[in-house]
């Protein structure tokens, strides 16, 4: 399979850069980054069939709604041709990113929003919706770990070529679709905000993750306090003399290290849960950037989940 290009370093590349304004027929400002948008009424659009988000937060609606009224939309829908004609003529469109702004505008009243038409396959569109969503941290774990298993299910992704594609880490990845693993009362648990998706993954591989789910709940366990919980609940499986089995998390708790030092981390664990954290540079100046960044964490305070 060819390699494709990712889509996880953003939108830039399709939306362009800011341009000039213009009125609309409500008379408000709307900022176009690309020339080349159309004005579209919102009746010949259609949500997208690949939109991973599964509920839409009507409050957050209302709130964009506002906004939109006082300052227009600021950013065009990416949309493609959906192959129909609208009844009262004109093209229709299928949405690939920015259903909540088209939602949003319709609440506002809206009648035509900016839009930009790309000719995207399946493929390409789904890469795009998923990606616009994790960026702007739309989705829940379980919308997220969805959408990769339908990406990988339908268009015949691996690990590797999905965690370039969406910008994470093939770990990330695979941590995130061990969530599917997991009953239909936690997602609940963590949907309505009793649980993080951190809790979800210490529940991941234990007997009866529902009992323990809501243990962590009645006790107001913390994620390090769950895992603790949670490790003591596995399966024993190993014997003397075979390695140690790593968390289920530390890659991805890596991967976040890495983020935020802005360099390669990588963490060896132990049988008795020793361990090393190993912080590569390649040249001083970024050293000191490392050096500079956990300064600030300390004199932060070290935020704690």
């Amino acid at each position: 399979m060819a390699e494709k290009k990712g889509l996880g370093k953003g939108l830039s590349a399709l939306l362009g850069e800011a341009g000039a304004s213009y009125d609309h027929s409500l008379n408000m400002p709307v900022r176009a980054p690309v020339a080349g948008h159309v004005l579209v009424s919102v009746e010949h659009l259609r949500a997208g069939a690949f939109q991973p988000r599964q509920v839409f937060d009507e409050d957050a609606i209302a709130m964009l709604a506002e906004s939109i009224r006082e300052r227009g939309v600021l950013q065009p829908i990416i949309v493609r041709h959906d192959g129909l004609s609208h009844p009262e003529g004109g093209h229709r469109y299928e949405i690939i990113a920015g259903e909540r702004r088209w939602r949003a505008a319709r609440k506002a009243g809206l009648r035509d929003v900016p839009v930009i038409v790309k000719e995207l396959d399946d493929r390409a569109a789904m890469e795009i919706a998923l990606v616009e969503n994790l960026q702007r941290q739309d989705l829940s774990a379980f919308e997220e770990a969805e959408a990769f298993q339908r990406l990988m299910g339908e268009f015949s992704y691996t690990q590797e070529q999905l965690a370039r594609a969406v910008g994470r880490s093939r770990s990330v990845v695979a941590n995130t679709l061990r969530l599917l693993s997991l009953p239909d009362e936690v997602r609940k648990l963590v949907e309505s905000g009793q649980l993080s998706a951190g809790h979800a993954r210490t529940l991941v591989g234990v007997e009866n993750p529902v009992a323990l789910a809501r243990e962590m709940v009645e006790e107001g366990l913390n994620v390090r306090q769950a895992e603790a919980v949670a490790g003591q609940r596995r399966p024993k499986t190993r014997t003397s003399g075979t390695p140690a089995m790593r968390n289920d998390d530390v890659d991805a708790l890596a991967d976040g290290l890495s983020e935020r030092l802005g360099a390669e981390v990588a963490l060896r664990v132990g049988r008795a849960g020793s361990g090393k954290i190993i912080i590569s540079f390649k040249n001083l100046a970024q050293f000191d950037t490392i050096l500079d960044r956990m300064t600030l964490g300390i004199r932060a305070g070290g935020s704690h989940e």
